[in-house]
């Protein structure tokens, strides 16, 4: 057999025999950890003896064996074997590849083999393969790179085409000597903000659907009440947070903040002109305004957002858009509600959102002037690349919304930025310079209510009028109840009419006049109105306005529909339990149009060719107005009965209650009572006693009386219509009847001429008459409704020059209907019907 070498350390099965130690002497000596050399070895003998150090038995020994290998000793142990045992192993050994392994099995020996001896054969056998370890280990890296980048980049594209912008961070992928590295992306938006200050609810909806259209962004979003929101404590850290705060602002009364947001302007002012807080308090914070007004209400429109706008300016805080201003005027507003102006700008702010995202887009400056943004500084590197182009709102239309900006805040810059310092003695100057812009922007707007007044005008004689009825108002108005007749007119079913025809009873009118309950049309040609009652029984849901700017419906039209969809409405108690059959047979044929359901009659052009309609079909009116239209009132033609709303006596009462629209309101109010004297049919003076509001001025009310020389004076509580986000108004502010009785005493004994005639308990209201009413001693408040029809055909026949007066056509009042009677105005002809469990309903309706 040829030579074998062995490494040393590796024992070596050879021809089923294994060798180790080294020779010594006669004999051979196996020692711990000896070795042998190598050479050729040949067939091993048949004794075994084995030697230790100094002689001592350790391990095997075979002897007759030729040549020597070289392999470890393992540990020295006395053993000896026998023949046959020895055979039999030696032929197991054979069938080992491991000779280490064969020794012990033929030795017999319990120790295992050396530990380290396996470790060491596995190192040395990974060094000799280690390319081909290098090179499957590089090919299984690279794979998970190129896996990553692709599966990013895919992730990515999908993302731009798709417009979603994730704030988070972001993180990309570098090669870096081989390695692959996670680095952050820089975040530009981390959320939105949504302050919101409302007192009906709009401005609320608005932030919501804000909140809503932005949360596609994935940007966290947070909606806030101005009155849950300390601005002292958190506004400040707004300054850092890189949020976008949004406010949605109201303009109340007389240009004030609603109460949610009273304390937050008031603080934002005081801030603003505070030097202790200094002018960069809110440096850092980006904000955008949206401002919620009436451009009717001209020295007051929208100045609670303009405040807002101006105030965080001067604390240092950036614009990122300018300023809007929705319009509940649907005459003057740009988009023709105030829906639509909110819907435009929001499709801006998310534009503009959107570049911010993607860090595109500088704050504005704050010297934007007619929406064209003049930002100054470099713009990102994003921007700036020449492949994205420039950005989509840099277009001038795009920021061409509304004018935001005053000279004001130019001048106050120029005189010193916002971040320089001002001296004690350049007060004075800095001061003057403000002065001055604020009288030139005075004058500016002027020239633009000028040139406004100028397009109404140009849009009028185009015939270009926007409908009264928004898609959102008509939501509104439908949901309550209201069928819609045309743009601008309306009709509801009473719940007296209802009640009528159940045989539970009329309203005050049947009490007081003899009207059929259940006959009787509840309609109006006008929605809108002049004035915003705290105790508006509509909540406010109807549009106002000083003069009628709007498309305007034929009367014929408006007529046919309002009796056509009040018969529908009748046709609905059709067999409904407790209805009376003869009553509604009667019912679908209306009698009598009171014409005060909701806004301002008087105001519809056409009211006079409305009012001889519903004459020629029989039809009595009753006509309600809020004293604010003087012209109109000298102007009308007959009409059954003529109300004036008299909700106070004092000019300061009148503002605070009816919080009208015109600026001479207090004068307008007096002249419409003087042209209510000189009417010659049925006039009335109609009194909605608000309790510690209007209830102390009976000597202001008795002027009034004399100025206007009504024929009636209606005294009713207020009817309380639930809480109201537009109104103050409580239960505590409703009279009781007996109160309300009080009262009328009182006033009765300050009115020679006047008595009390009639009272409804049921609707808390009780009728002073003029003393020319009670004839013979009799009341007759009662009207002959064929008579008045009989006298206004003669009336409009002869072309006007036929007249007559309110005491042609009366009757006389019934007994039950007469103050101090025991029904208390109550038709014994019906009966009264009380819910079970539940106080009696004295408020009215």
């Amino acid at each position: 057999m040829g030579d074998v070498r062995i490494g040393i350390g590796f024992p070596q099965l050879i021809n089923g025999c294994v060798f180790w130690g080294e020779k010594n002497g006669n004999g051979r000596v196996a020692q711990q950890g000896s070795y042998w050399g190598t050479t050729s070895v040949g067939k091993c003998g048949a004794e075994l003896q084995c030697l230790g150090a100094g002689g001592a038995p350790a391990g095997v020994l075979m002897q007759g064996c030729e040549g020597e290998a070289m392999v470890k000793f393992p540990a020295a142990v006395k053993y000896s074997i026998s023949e046959p045992a020895k055979t039999e192993l030696w032929e197991g050994c054979r069938q080992q590849q491991d000779a280490t392994i064969c020794v012990s099995q033929a030795i017999g020996l319990d120790v295992s083999m050396d530990t380290w001896n396996f470790v060491y054969a596995c190192l040395v056998s990974l060094w000799l393969h280690r390319i081909y370890i290098y090179s499957v280990t590089a090919f299984g890296i690279s794979l998970w790179i190129a896996v990553q980048f692709f599966t990013t980049k895919a992730k990515r594209k999908d993302e731009h085409s798709n417009g979603n912008l994730v704030s988070s961070e972001v993180v990309e992928d570098k090669l870096v000597n081989g390695y692959a590295t996670l680095q952050p992306k820089e975040v530009y938006v981390a959320g939105v903000k949504i302050f919101y200050g409302s007192q009906t609810g709009t401005a609320k909806r608005f932030a919501k659907d804000l909140a809503e259209a932005v949360t596609c962004f994935n940007l966290p979003v947070e909606v806030i009440s101005m009155g849950d929101y300390d601005p002292d404590d958190c506004l400040a850290e707004e300054t850092t947070s890189k949020n976008i705060c949004v406010f949605l602002v109201a303009t109340y009364t007389d240009g004030k903040p609603t109460e949610s947001a009273a304390w937050f302007c008031k603080w934002l002012e005081e801030t603003s002109n505070d030097f202790r807080f200094g002018k960069t308090y809110l440096k850092g914070l980006r904000y955008a305004v949206f401002g919620l007004g009436n451009s009717v209400y001209v020295d007051h429109y929208n100045t609670v957002g303009r405040n807002i706008d101006r105030w965080l300016w001067m604390l240092s805080a950036r614009r990122i858009m300018t300023r809007a201003e929705g319009d509940c005027n649907v005459v003057q507003s740009k988009h023709g509600s105030i829906e639509a102006d909110f819907e435009a700008w929001k499709s801006k702010f998310l534009n503009c959102l959107q570049a911010l995202c993607r860090g595109e887009k500088k704050p504005c400056s704050g010297k934007c002037k007619k929406g064209k943004c003049k930002s100054q500084g470099k713009q990102s590197k994003e921007s700036s690349n020449p492949e994205r182009g420039a950005p989509e709102f840099e277009n001038a239309e795009t920021e061409e919304l509304f004018e935001t900006t005053s000279e004001e805040e130019a001048d106050a810059e120029e005189a010193g930025g916002p971040d320089s310092v001002v001296d004690v003695e350049d007060l004075g100057k800095i001061m003057s310079h403000m002065k001055k812009a604020k009288r030139e922007r005075e004058l500016e707007d002027g020239d633009a209510g000028m040139s406004l007044l100028g397009e109404t005008s140009g849009r009028k004689e185009a015939g270009e009028r926007r409908e009264m009825i928004t898609a959102a108002l008509r939501d509104a108005l439908t949901k309550q109840g209201y069928k819609l007749i045309g743009s601008h007119s309306g009709v509801k079913l009473c719940r007296w009419t209802k009640s009528m025809l159940r045989g539970r009873g009329g309203c005050y009118k049947h009490t007081f006049y003899g009207i059929e309950s259940h006959r009787c049309m509840e309609a109006t040609p006008s929605l809108a109105c002049a004035n915003k009652c705290v105790f508006c029984w509509r909540h406010h849901t109807n549009p106002v306005g000083t003069e009628w700017r709007w498309k305007m419906d034929q009367p014929e039209m408006i007529l046919r529909e309002a009796l056509e969809n009040h018969r529908n409405m009748i046709k609905e108690f059709k067999g409904v339990t407790g209805v009376r059959a003869e009553r509604l047979e009667e019912a679908m044929t209306a009698k009598h149009c009171a014409l005060s359901l909701v806004g301002e009659p008087i105001m519809y052009p056409d009211i006079n060719r409305f009012l001889r309609l519903l004459h020629q079909r029989g039809i009595s009116s009753f006509l309600v107005t809020n004293a604010q239209f003087p012209e109109e009132i000298r102007n009308l033609e007959p009409v059954t009965q003529l109300y004036v709303s008299v909700d106070a006596s004092t000019k300061e009462s009148l503002k605070r209650i009816d919080r009208p629209l015109f600026k001479d309101f207090w004068q307008r109010f007096l002249d419409s009572l003087k042209a209510l004297s000189e009417k010659q049919q049925r006039t009335v003076y109609r009194l909605t006693l608000v309790k510690a509001w209007n209830v102390d001025e009976l000597k202001a009310y008795a002027d009034l009386v004399s100025l206007g020389k009504p024929d009636f004076i209606e005294v009713k509580g207020v009817t309380y219509c639930g809480d109201s986000s537009a109104s103050s108004l409580t239960m505590a502010n409703v009279p009781w009847h007996e109160e309300v009785v009080h009262f009328v005493q009182e006033l009765a004994q300050l009115l020679p001429d006047y008595g009390i005639a009639c009272e409804h308990e049921h609707s808390n209201c009780l009728l002073i008459a003029h003393k020319k009413f009670k004839i013979n001693g009799h009341w007759c408040t009662w009207i002959d409704y064929e008579r008045f029809q009989e006298l206004v055909r003669a009336h409009v026949d002869s072309g006007g020059t036929q007249t007559f007066t309110a005491t042609d056509y009366t009757a006389r009042t019934p007994h039950w209907a007469l103050f101090g009677s025991n029904q208390r105005g109550f038709d014994p002809l019906d009966v009264r019907y009380q819910r079970r469990g539940k106080v009696r309903d004295i408020s009215g309706c």
